[in-house]
């Protein structure tokens, strides 16, 4: 909104202890000021009124029911979870590859990794359920852990190392790993056999 502001002013002002000699001073003049002014859309409001309360769900979908429809949508965190995952932990994107073919090999070896490692993860998972295992101590500082992941799994086997004492290309000794109890026990649940030595694993 536009506002015009009047100021007045005289056309002389005497100077102080000086009567005789007057002293100009700025003419009279106009200035615009600018403000906000608001007001009530009646019209919007009552539009948006017959829609409160309500939450909108649109899918392609028209076999699902309305309360499948609001099940699918719940796992939306879920999905964008693992779109976060794939920036992040797996580091797929951003994707450099022009060729459709090599992006669509780069994705399959993603899912098998992926398939791997959710194998690996479930395994656990059950087979602590088997053998009514509640906790195990995976976490940094050896704090205990209900659902292991495949990262804390892998990161209890990242110091396990075979190694191999040579000379002249002839194998002298070979160092075999020496498991922890935890490491130990971690194998048992995901081999469900007794594990002792594994000889191929190599550093």
């Amino acid at each position: 909104m536009e506002q015009e502001i009047k100021t007045i002013r005289p056309a002389f002002r005497t100077a102080a202890g000086r009567t005789e000699v007057p002293e100009p001073v700025q003419p009279n003049f106009t200035r615009r000021r600018f403000d906000i002014e608001w007001i009530t859309d009646e019209e919007a409001i009552a539009y948006d009124h017959n829609s409160d309360g309500m939450y909108p769900l649109i899918t392609n979908d028209r076999s699902l029911s309305p309360a499948e429809i609001l099940a699918a949508h719940r796992r939306q965190p879920m999905i964008e979870k693992r779109f976060e995952q794939i920036e992040t932990v797996h580091e797929i994107a951003p994707v450099f590859l022009k060729s459709e073919a090599r992006i669509q090999a780069f994705f399959t070896c993603i899912s098998s990794r992926c398939s791997f490692r959710l194998s690996l993860s479930v395994s656990c998972v059950w087979a602590m359920k088997r053998e009514k295992i509640q906790q195990l101590p995976l976490y940094p500082e050896q704090r205990q852990c209900a659902h292991p992941t495949t990262e804390q799994i892998l990161r209890l086997f990242s110091l396990a190392a075979r190694n191999k004492l040579t000379k002249d290309d002839k194998t002298l000794q070979t160092f075999d790993v020496e498991f922890t109890d935890l490491q130990r026990q971690v194998l048992t649940l995901r081999s469900g056999k007794r594990v002792h030595v594994i000889k191929n694993l190599s550093a």
